[in-house]
């Protein structure tokens, strides 16, 4: 049940003093009937005579007019704002969905929404709307389906629902049919107003005031994952593959991969790359790169078909998979420098450091799986789960994990911050649960139910810590308070880790124990030369016990604060 604020005119409040059960039982009344005409509007709405429902081919032909043509037959499109508006986006509804803490913006943002809303509502009774309607997911247990209603005020924002339709399921919604979706995106609201106001309870979300298409998809899948924790699954914000490998015995084993990672950290790199896995009968099946839906039985339903990618730096030689369906002729671009002659360059952040792409899982053939869902443990040799992380001191580039440590990295969910979320903080050291910014609900909860999904299936499931960053780096602070970069970090390459996923899959690697995280770390790993990463090529003894203990007080420090976590997940945390 959704409680909003609302005003009593006239009442006198010595008397809800008295009587404040009776103060609440009206305020969830006039909630109930103000969800009863949020949802009733919504309803209407699809078959409004403003609301045009175009077919595929007509909203290419739509939207293509409003592009730059490339030098690869597809379009790129330029849009007003370039990343996700995290600090003005806001869950309302009951207490169990609201978000743990929000900014001063976001409170007035809370306290207006009510008459927002009712604003926005009156507008798209007669705003030009465009409608497209699609499934999350292919499957028999869970397909949440979704209607994007895009105001068409400004004529190019039709690239926004035909963007929308290149990731997911074509298909209408039958009468009844559960989760149901909606999102309302108007982007010419005002500038000073812009917003995105979730209601998962129901299914419904604004955007206003934003024309970055990575809202839509994020609201749909936002909502999505809500549902999926309502059904006793875990949405996972993390790419998914199958693994077919010759173990060190010459057995051919076949094996789902779960990846975690924020955006830009190398998890859709290392979820769409083959690892070097040519050996007789080996391959790579790559299924999903952003939002899968996680069962108990370690089974994960995937949910798009269209792969929204950062292509700044995209590279044929580190990643050719990745390239080769980026150049295809379905592929759809987002702030990617084009010049006049619609030649591409990638590498080219001039105009933005989120530059974006689609393209379809189909383009990554042979190693596309024709399944975007992985099955169950047991019905495979087993389930790695990797966590990538990026940083640049100490920790090692590659950890095996306990289940309990494991649960402990998804709770930290330690990363940096990129162009994606907010530019302005690009690079700096962030937390995640679940290096998930689009969780609803207690994030305690969150990890609690990854452990006993771990736990439920240990003995199939391996976990590791992936860092994409690398070592050696030394950052000091002047005397204005800025950041000076003594030493540049030495990074770990796509190569390096390919092989080092490699060597986890084939079960070759022989560890030994970390001296400072109480981890497993490699002896060895073929293909990489791991003294590359030795700490005492960069920093003396006393510096590194001080990264080290650093960074164990700030993991001590932040854990606590999740009040529902498992006491064994606390435990492991050093």
């Amino acid at each position: 049940m959704v409680i909003l604020s609302f005003s009593f005119n006239g009442v006198n409040n010595f008397f809800y003093k008295l009587f404040p059960s009776l103060l609440k039982l009206i305020n969830i009344l006039k909630s109930m009937e103000y969800i009863d005409t949020l949802k009733s509007t919504i309803k209407d709405l699809y078959n409004r005579n403003n609301v045009i429902h175009p077919a595929d081919w007509e909203l290419r032909q739509m939207a293509e007019n409003m592009g730059t043509l490339t030098e690869f037959g597809n379009v790129n499109f330029s849009t007003s704002v370039r990343n996700r508006s995290s600090a003005v986006t806001v869950y309302i509804g009951c207490e169990k969905v609201q978000q743990e803490s929000i900014n001063e913006r976001q409170k007035a943002i809370m306290a207006n929404a009510p008459e927002t809303i009712k604003k926005v509502n009156e507008y798209i009774k007669t705003a030009p709307l465009v409608c497209v309607e699609q499934f999350t997911g292919h499957n028999e247990l869970f397909n949440p389906h979704c209607r994007l209603y895009v105001s068409m005020h400004r004529k190019d924002c039709i690239r926004i629902p035909f963007m929308w339709s290149n990731t997911l399921f074509q298909g209408k919604r039958s009468e009844g049919h559960l989760p149901a979706l909606d999102i309302i995106y108007v982007p010419e609201w005002q500038e000073k107003d812009r917003q995105i106001l979730v209601i998962p309870e129901h299914g419904i979300t604004y955007i206003l005031g934003t024309d970055y298409f990575g809202e839509a998809k994020k609201a749909n899948l936002r909502m999505a994952m809500w549902a999926a924790k309502q059904e006793g699954m875990l949405g996972l914000h993390a790419g998914s593959k199958i693994l077919k490998v010759k173990d060190k015995d010459g057995s051919l084993k076949k094996q789902s991969m779960i990846i975690f990672g924020l955006s830009a950290t190398g998890k859709t790199t290392h979820a769409c790359h083959d690892h070097g896995l040519t050996g007789e009968g080996e391959g790579v099946e790559i299924v999903q790169d952003d939002i899968i839906f996680w069962r108990k039985d370690g089974s994960a339903l995937g949910s798009e078909r269209g792969f929204f990618i950062k292509t700044d730096g995209l590279n044929p030689e580190t990643q050719p998979l990745l390239y080769n369906a980026a150049t295809k002729r379905k592929a759809v671009f987002e702030n990617v420098m084009v010049d006049y002659k619609g030649d591409v360059s990638f590498p080219d952040c001039t105009l933005s450091g989120n530059g974006r792409g689609i393209i379809q899982l189909s383009d990554l053939a042979p190693y596309a799986s024709n399944d975007i869902n992985i099955p169950p443990v047991d019905e495979l040799d087993g389930l790695i789960l990797a966590f990538i992380t990026r940083r640049n001191t100490v920790l090692p580039i590659v950890s095996k994990l306990t289940p309990e440590q494991a649960a402990v990295a998804f709770m930290l969910g330690e990363s940096i911050e990129t162009s994606a979320g907010d530019p302005k903080r690009a690079g700096e050291s962030i937390r995640v649960v679940g290096t998930n910014p689009f969780i609803v609900g207690d994030h305690g909860e969150e990890g609690n139910r990854f452990y006993d999904f771990v736990k439920n299936n240990r003995k199939k499931i391996e976990c590791y810590l992936l860092n994409t960053g690398g070592v050696g780096e030394i950052m000091e602070v002047d005397s204005n308070g800025r950041k000076v970069m003594k030493r540049k970090v030495t990074r770990v390459e796509i190569p390096e880790m390919a092989s080092i996923i490699r060597g986890i899959a084939r079960k070759d690697i022989e560890w030994v124990a970390d001296p400072f995280f109480n981890t497993m770390v490699p002896k060895e790993v073929e293909g990489v030369d791991m003294t590359r990463f030795d700490l005492k090529k960069f920093y003396t003894d006393e510096q590194i016990n001080t990264f080290v203990n650093n960074l164990k007080t700030e993991r001590r420090d932040y854990l606590p604060k999740y009040k529902t976590l498992h006491q064994e997940i606390l435990d492991a945390q050093d």
